[in-house]
């Protein structure tokens, strides 16, 4: 499986989303940018996208809600150790509340991963970085020899999921 990510306005993207209703996407924005999310076993439909392989995941993705990525650089030599850290805690998140979908993205050019999750609401999202769960995540991270896996500060983006009418 993969997914391929695309930027542009709103209008543009909605109009790549509508001429293409079988296929598996999801319009999301925020007060910077639109992106358009695409998931398939084919090839994209988008002429210059970024493009991942779902390493792992959980869940079906929905055109509702809030997601957000994690994007996290990760040195050649680190990326089997990051990979399986990051696949040990997917099915920790299944149970929190307003919780949807998870994948970790690999990206097929260049060194930065993404861990995309999807959920109900910003209210979920909110919930689940207050608790104990994402707390041990963060300090499992945090160790000196994990550390040394990364090429570069990780970063995080989040998107509203306009409900589609």
């Amino acid at each position: 499986m993969n997914v391929y990510i695309t930027t542009g306005t709103y209008d543009f993207l909605e109009k790549i989303k509508t001429k293409y209703p079988n296929e598996n996407m999801i319009l999301m924005q925020n007060g910077q940018n639109s992106l358009l999310l695409h998931e398939t076993n084919e090839k994209s439909v988008f002429e210059v996208p970024r493009k991942y392989e779902v390493v792992d995941g959980l869940g079906e993705l929905v055109n509702k809600g809030l997601a957000a990525f994690n994007h996290v650089p990760v040195t050649d030599e680190g990326r089997p150790v990051f990979e399986y850290r990051y696949k040990a805690r997917i099915p920790s998140v299944k149970k929190v509340p307003g919780f949807k979908a998870i994948r970790l993205l690999r990206p097929l050019k260049g060194d930065t991963y993404v861990g995309f999750t999807l959920w109900e609401n910003e209210k979920a999202y909110s919930d689940w970085k207050r608790s104990k769960s994402y707390e041990e995540a963060q300090k499992a991270d945090s160790e000196a020899e994990f550390k040394s896996i990364f090429s570069g500060p990780a970063y995080f983006t989040q998107y509203n999921i306009p409900e589609e009418e």
